[in-house]
Order: structure tokens, then C-alpha cells, then sequence
């Protein structure tokens, strides 16, 4: 099949982006932080130009999914912006004269990373080449998820949802319900990093996949009380590290004092993690699941999750 060459940009158009960033814009940052070569050699197997196209690259399409999750944009958002702006062309490697994915190619692309579960393993490259550059401190590792809303309605009962794997639950310490789904993540004390990310519907409760949110190499895991269980705790002590977990009451006895304590400490130092969130959703507008179904809610997280790390590897280093 036919590929599509690209990134030939003139030396006109290579001072004009010079002049008009400076050379030491975010994206291009970026762009000269990450290995590229190691995520084109895994998205090597994938090419889709359409009946009768020339195949994109696809570390192009990428590239252009990496800002989707960046700035929150649709997939015709995207489609526009790459069309106006320089920086957004330069960063995935089109000239000012060459044509533009349309969102119908970046969404067909996003299925195939989807049907060829790509995605982990592209995350795993990017983890692999954060803890090459030093910049992963393994001093511990927050735990903590977030909820997500379905880009469909609920279920009501007349009619059942268009995504039938949301569903429904109530926000802990908030009114109303979510529909939808959760977010879990494993946060790199220090670093900010995200390590590990699992998406689940909406009403799985977070203590369910939280060993799989356990790196390993971690020295003290912090947590808050919905993580609590007496399993856990001995499990993480027997394996040498510090179990900074919440504790919560029960029916047959409060918290005393000390404990009390012990949970501001924990709240505090795991009150890191809300700045990833608040990153996620505030600047990404990671706050709706724009696909229907888990396997693609599952894409649109561990995008944003790379995206997220990438953005975090060039605030560290920049």
C-alpha cells in the first residue's frame, strides 16, 4: 500500500515557525524530548487511506490524536485545527501545503490502535523512556480515580442507554449521579506521572482494581480509606513496602484520635494527585467520554494519559 509523504517543510515555512514560536514552544519541547523512532516502529503494522488512498502514517495520526487529548478536541475540532495552526502541523510533521487528515481518517485510526490493543503497549514505550530520562522518582505510588461522564444518556425506563457498558452511580460527598465511567490511576509520588491507568464503568468501586494500580518498584503506596483493607496492608508490608493507607471505621469501631491523625497526614501527602486530575479535566477537558462503549472510554483515558505524561516529562524538564 501507497503512503503518503509528509513533514517536507520549506525553509521559508521552517523560519516562519521559528519566528513564530521561538523554537521553544511546549510542542516543540515535546518534540525533542520523546523517542518517536521506538512509537513508529510499534504503530509500524497499521496504514488506512481509505478505498482507493494512499495511506497515512501512521505516527502522524498519532501525533494529531496526542493533541486531540492535549487540548480536548473533537475529532472535527482536530481536523480543523490542524488546518490553522503552524504549530500544530509542525508538531505532527505536515507542511503548510500539504493536506490534513479529515476526522473521518483519525477515527478510523483510533479504531484500529483499539482492535490492534495498541494502546497499553504505546504507554508502556512512553513509561519505559520516562524512567530512561530519570525523570520517574518510584518513591511512591498515589492511588485515586475519578469519574467520567457518558457521552450518551442514561437508561430511564422506557428506553436503555445507547452504551450499554456506563453506568450509574452516586458521587461520593456530592448530589446528583454520574453516568458513566472511572478513571483509576496509579500516580508517581513526586513526579506527578501517571504509571498505571485502568477505565471501568462508572460504579466499580476503586478497591476493586487497585493492586493492578501497584507498580511494584515503589517504596510506600498512599491512599485514601476506600482502598483500606486488612489484606492489602499485610500484603504491601510483606512485600517491603509502606502501606500510607486511609483508614476507615466500622460498625463495630470508630477511629480513634490517632487514627484520626493518621489520616490528615495521608490526606495531605496524597493530595498531590488532585493536581493530576485537575490537569486531566481542567486543561485536557478529559470531563466527557466522547465514544460509546468501554474499549473506546478505555482509548480516550490512556491517550490522555500519554499525552498527559508527555506534557508533564516537558513542564519537568523544560
Amino acid at each position: 500500500m501507497a503512503v503518503k509523504q509528509t513533514g517536507q517543510l520549506s525553509l521559508a515555512e521552517a523560519f516562519l515557525g521559528n519566528r513564530l514560536a521561538g523554537g521553544s514552544s511546549p510542542l516543540d519541547r515535546l518534540s525533542g524530548l520523546v523517542k518517536w523512532y521506538r512509537f513508529e516502529k510499534l504503530l509500524a503494522p497499521l496504514r488506512d487511506g481509505g478505498p482507493g488512498r494512499a495511506a497515512w502514517p501512521p505516527l502522524v495520526l498519532f501525533k494529531a490524536l496526542l493533541l486531540q487529548s492535549l487540548y480536548g478536541l473533537s475529532d472535527r475540532e482536530l481536523e480543523e485545527a490542524l488546518g490553522d495552526r503552524l504549530s500544530f502541523r509542525r508538531f505532527v510533521g505536515l507542511g503548510l501545503e500539504e493536506n490534513i487528515p479529515d476526522h473521518t481518517v483519525l477515527s478510523r485510526f483510533r479504531n484500529l490502535l483499539v482492535g490492534d490493543g495498541l494502546l497499553e503497549k504505546l504507554f508502556g514505550e512512553l513509561d519505559r523512556q520516562l524512567e530512561k530520562a530519570g525523570v520517574i522518582l518510584k518513591r511512591g505510588t498515589m492511588l485515586d480515580a475519578t469519574l467520567i461522564n457518558a457521552v450518551s444518556a442514561p437508561p430511564t425506563g422506557e428506553r436503555p442507554s445507547r452504551d450499554a457498558d456506563a453506568r450509574v452511580t452516586a458521587r461520593q460527598g456530592k448530589k446528583g449521579i454520574t453516568f458513566g465511567y472511572k478513571a483509576h490511576v496509579g500516580v508517581d509520588e513526586g513526579s506527578g506521572l501517571i504509571r498505571t491507568v485502568i477505565t471501568t464503568a462508572a460504579n466499580v468501586n476503586d478497591t476493586v482494581v487497585a493492586d493492578a494500580l501497584i507498580c511494584g518498584d515503589e517504596k510506600t503506596v498512599w491512599a485514601d480509606a476506600a482502598y483500606d483493607t486488612h489484606a492489602r496492608r499485610a500484603r504491601l508490608k510483606a512485600e517491603g513496602k509502606k502501606p500510607r493507607i486511609a483508614r476507615r471505621p466500622n460498625k463495630h469501631h470508630a477511629l480513634t484520635a490517632r487514627l484520626k491523625h493518621y489520616n490528615q497526614l495521608v490526606a495531605r501527602r496524597r493530595a498531590a494527585v488532585e493536581t493530576t486530575f485537575a490537569t486531566l479535566k481542567n486543561r485536557m477537558r478529559l470531563t466527557r467520554i466522547r465514544y460509546v462503549g468501554l474499549a473506546k472510554a478505555t482509548a480516550q483515558v490512556t491517550l490522555a494519559a500519554i499525552a498527559f505524561n508527555m506534557r508533564r516529562w516537558a513542564a519537568i524538564t523544560g
